[in-house]
């Protein structure tokens, strides 16, 4: 594997499949079989789940709730997927650590930074959960978040489409797909790849961003392997 240690982002909407609400079962023991298969290979994983097939703060705000108070509540669906997926690791005998950034240690550690570092150099996987412990910022920007404090080298971002385009291919059917990005080009052309602050934390730290589609079997595999899946995002200029 060309990576030594990655940070997959892993949308909420993806975990519920092709149901309108919460976690399909067979969606998430296939995620976690393809990386059990890349741990074994050596890489180590961080991995940042989203909430929004249960609770979407912004949602939740546009609905008429304070937005903080939302913001907390998708927090928490954030940490009942990591909790899901934790299961689904452990019954492959993959070890794996949740931690939280907000403090609920019946159920799994607090985010402590070097901790998890310890954790990834031992071979488990971590999940994070509970965002950053703030509202206000997605879970996309957690990810940028993580991977810069525990030194990932690349961001895996995974969604239900195989790559950032021009504009939406669900909405324009002569929608282009971009193989390569650089992050200037992301940002002036106010791109779909992640929200802003998550781009330039990106941006600021080197660390490149992939997007690809999750639902395509091995998909995880195949661009933790440096394979051209998606769409890369590099921190420098990038001829096409």
């Amino acid at each position: 594997m060309p990576y030594r240690r990655v940070l997959l982002k892993l949308s909420g909407e993806a975990l519920m499949g092709e149901q309108s609400y919460g976690i399909d079962t067979s969606v998430i023991q296939r995620i976690a079989a393809e990386i059990a298969g890349v741990v074994a290979q050596g890489t180590e994983m961080a991995v940042v789940v989203g909430g929004g097939n249960i609770f979407r703060g912004l949602k939740g705000a546009a609905a008429g709730m304070d937005r903080a108070t939302a913001d907390y509540v998708g927090m928490l669906a954030t940490v009942m997927n990591a909790m899901a997926l934790q299961d689904a690791l452990e019954r492959m005998e993959v070890p794996c650590r949740v931690q939280t950034a907000i403090a609920m240690q019946e159920v799994a550690e607090p985010y402590i930074r070097r901790r998890a570092m310890r954790h990834l150099e031992k071979g488990r996987v971590v999940i994070f959960g509970g965002g950053c412990g703030n509202p206000f910022f997605t879970t996309d920007t957690t990810a940028a978040l993580r991977a810069a404090e525990i030194g990932a080298q690349v961001v895996f971002k995974a969604t239900k489409v195989d790559g950032v385009y021009n504009k939406d291919p669900a909405c324009f059917r002569d929608a282009v797909r971009y193989d390569r990005l650089s992050f200037q080009e992301v940002l002036r052309g106010e791109l779909a790849v992640m929200d802003g602050t998550a781009i330039a934390l990106c941006k600021d730290n080197g660390i490149p961003i992939v997007v690809f589609n999750l639902f395509e079997a091995g998909n995880i595999a195949r661009a933790i392997a440096g394979e051209p899946v998606g769409t890369a995002v590099h921190p420098e200029l990038v001829p096409h």
